[in-house]
């Protein structure tokens, strides 16, 4: 008789327990973006054909956008290849507490170099310009376009 001996190995992240702090002045608890007119800001959410990537927390057009833990910054992000949403056609990538993410809708005050929980990263584009009427957002997406929701 054989005996087969199953291991089962739990993979922990140094992620695993990190929490997103405030994003955005004016939302200390990182309110999410719920239905509206344009749709919903939840990951997983339907945007026609295609499936939303990312996490939307609420932020008022012009405010100012925190990082939500110490960080560095790799580098600036086009969102968009259509001219007509170039108003808001900004963002950042981020590192920092074992992931890898994007903000989205951001002009950044600085694309290099690293930041400390808290500061300032940059501020919010004017959002109601390219879609009135939408809950203006900041849009948290991860690198390898995974669900952001657990972090908040």
């Amino acid at each position: 008789m054989r005996r087969v001996v199953v291991v089962v190995l739990a993979v922990l992240c140094v992620c695993d327990a990190v929490t997103f702090g405030p994003l955005c002045s004016g939302n200390s608890n990182n309110s999410r973006r719920r239905s509206d007119s344009w749709g919903q800001g939840h990951y997983g959410a339907r945007r026609g054909d295609r499936v939303h990537k990312g996490l939307d927390i609420v932020c008022r057009d012009g405010s100012t956008v925190y990082a939500p833990f110490d960080v560095t910054l790799h580098g600036n992000v086009i969102v968009y290849t259509d001219p007509a949403k170039a108003a808001i056609n900004n963002g950042i990538n981020l590192r920092g507490e074992g992931l890898c993410f994007k903000l989205f809708y951001v002009r950044p005050e600085k694309t290099s170099g690293s930041v400390r929980k808290g500061q300032k990263i940059g501020t919010m584009l004017p959002m109601q310009s390219v879609y009135p009427g939408i809950t203006s957002h900041v849009h948290v997406q991860m690198c390898d376009k995974s669900d952001p929701t657990p972090y908040f």
